[in-house]
């Protein structure tokens, strides 16, 4: 059984007001719910293994949800440890490493606007294993755009559910409000790896 995160507003969160946070927390526990459903029903029941194929049935339709519940769990857990904190740039060694990949830091932040920019469902800053590079990696839904062997470093939720209560539809202020509100601190620790 997976356990949801007990996130909580703090001062130092300030992307987003604390109804804006809190009705995006109750669409987590959805998600945390919903991959806790299947996990049982694959472990407690036959779940149509043995009518599966590729075109049509529980077991597939189980094993896509899986897939897409238990991403938005982890995504909207790695957004919400990195909202918030008090530092506004990343520490030297962060620093070096998106400037080794993207040339410095500011051509970084204008890369990862852009790439929130055309995101329905995340941007993300991850270290792609195979090539040994950070890459700015758009996703439109939890499970569309993933790369294999990739770990996320800085991810920021680009559905609507994530701003429109607070900002409507100005995607553009969320995106600068988000990039002077990254936890440098947790970026720090997972760029480390």
């Amino acid at each position: 059984m997976i356990e949801k995160v007990n996130f909580r507003y703090r001062d130092d969160i300030t992307v987003v007001n604390r109804a804006q946070f809190e009705a995006h927390i109750r669409l987590y526990e959805g998600y945390v719910n919903s991959i806790n459903k299947i996990d049982k029903e694959l472990n407690e029941t036959d779940a149509g293994r043995s009518e599966a194929n590729t075109t049509f049935g529980k077991f597939r339709d189980l094993k896509r949800g899986e897939t897409y519940a238990l991403n938005g769990v982890i995504l909207h857990e790695l957004y919400f440890q990195n909202i918030g904190g008090r530092q506004s740039e990343p520490d030297q060694l962060t620093a070096q490493y998106i400037s080794k990949d993207f040339g410095c830091v500011s051509d970084w932040i204008e890369d990862f606007i852009a790439t929130a920019k055309v995101s329905r469902g995340w941007a993300v800053l991850a270290f792609e294993q195979r090539t040994g590079r950070l890459r700015n990696v758009s996703l439109d839904s939890h499970d569309l755009g993933n790369i294999a062997y990739y770990a996320p470093i800085l991810v920021l939720d680009m559905y609507e559910h994530a701003y429109f209560l607070q900002y409507a539809d100005n995607k553009s202020e969320y995106i600068n409000n988000f990039m002077k509100n990254i936890n440098w601190d947790i970026i720090g620790e997972r760029i480390r790896f």
